[in-house]
């Protein structure tokens, strides 16, 4: 029995203007929620492989598994997405880039469907929004992570469904 319904390898990407990009979806319950791009492990996929590709699929950015920064956060909780429902688990690397234009000819049909805006946000409008941004506790972590204070073992961040 596998300990998670479903991994998720994430990236903060950031770029030279120390913005992070998020994706836009639907929410569960109306309205929409922000996410970093990162998606499923494959079974047997490396944490670092599978976020270096699920950034090439989502971005167009292209870095191998050794290039990726470090996995700087975890959040892990019980959830019900209609598709599936369990225990999930994302785990967050850090990644910084220069300019980049986002390319989303790698999605996939059904992230095609689901994706309804990306745009890089700066810290201060992260802490200052009104909208869902997952997962919780992103700002205050990128503000370290801004100031160069990289944890030494990934930051614990609270469940967000």
């Amino acid at each position: 029995m596998r300990a998670y319904r479903r991994r998720s390898a994430r990236v903060l990407l950031v770029d030279g203007a120390g913005r992070l990009l998020l994706f836009r979806f639907p929410g569960l319950n109306g309205g929409h929620i922000w996410l970093t791009p990162g998606g499923g492990v494959d079974e047997g996929e490396p944490l670092h492989a599978a976020a270096a590709r699920e950034l090439r699929e989502e971005t167009g950015l292209a870095v191998t598994p050794d290039q990726l920064g470090p996995r700087v956060a975890v959040t892990s909780g019980y959830a019900d997405l209609g598709w599936a429902r369990g225990v999930f688990r994302d785990d967050f690397f850090l990644h910084r880039t220069g300019a980049h234009e986002v390319d989303l000819g790698g999605l996939e049909a059904h992230e095609r469907d689901m994706i309804t805006a990306h745009r890089w946000w700066s810290l201060d409008e992260l802490h200052s929004t009104g909208e869902t941004v997952y997962p919780f506790g992103l700002a205050p972590l990128l503000a370290r992570l801004l100031e160069g204070r990289v944890p030494a073992s990934p930051v614990r961040l609270p469940w967000h469904h």
